[in-house]
């Protein structure tokens, strides 16, 4: 004859079991997370290239005066290789950096401009403390006054994935390839 379980027992069991097949359905149900370079497929048509059928120099040369007509800042220490930045403040405690590299290569249309844009996200944050005076008769003192430091953060940072802004960019430079 079996003993009869007493109902803490029966209870635990019954909650473990339940915990148990939650944890076996829940596994079933979620997929692994891929990394982002396992779904890359390396598309031979890509927004990220534009064709000149100006020489490198002269390509790079219009490609510079586009991201300067939009109030970019430009680094023009290589020649065929343009970096823009230009910075946005979408609200107080938010700012956002785009950043442009064009590169100009020969191809045999003339010149192949690849564009990548990379978008870094910053937040404010604030930082307290406390001021300290020392007077050298009466020695430190502490005083309740805080003060308070702002400072921007990185929090994110992403490649410019969307066709229809390399277009954009690419219908620019084509305006002013004329």
């Amino acid at each position: 004859m079996k003993a009869a379980l007493n109902p803490m027992s029966r209870l635990c069991r019954q909650t473990a079991l339940v915990i148990l097949l939650g944890l076996t359905l829940s596994s079933c149900s979620t997929s692994k997370t891929s990394r982002p370079y396992q779904t890359e497929t390396f598309p031979s048509e890509t927004p990220f290239q534009y064709y000149s059928s100006r020489e490198p120099d002269a390509a790079c040369e219009v490609a510079k005066r586009a991201l300067l007509s939009q109030g970019y800042q430009v680094d023009d220490a290589k020649l065929r290789s343009i970096r823009g930045e230009k910075f946005f403040r979408p609200t107080t405690d938010e700012a956002t950096q785009l950043t442009i590299t064009l590169v100009c290569l020969s191809s045999s249309l003339g010149t192949v401009i690849y564009a990548n844009a990379l978008e870094t996200q910053f937040e404010m944050k604030s930082k307290g403390s406390n001021a300290g005076v020392s007077v050298s008769a009466l020695g430190s003192v502490s005083l309740p006054w805080s003060i308070n430091k702002d400072t921007l953060v990185k929090v994110g940072e992403e490649t410019v994935t969307e066709p229809a802004f390399y277009q954009r960019l690419f219908e620019l430079i084509k305006s002013l390839d004329s």
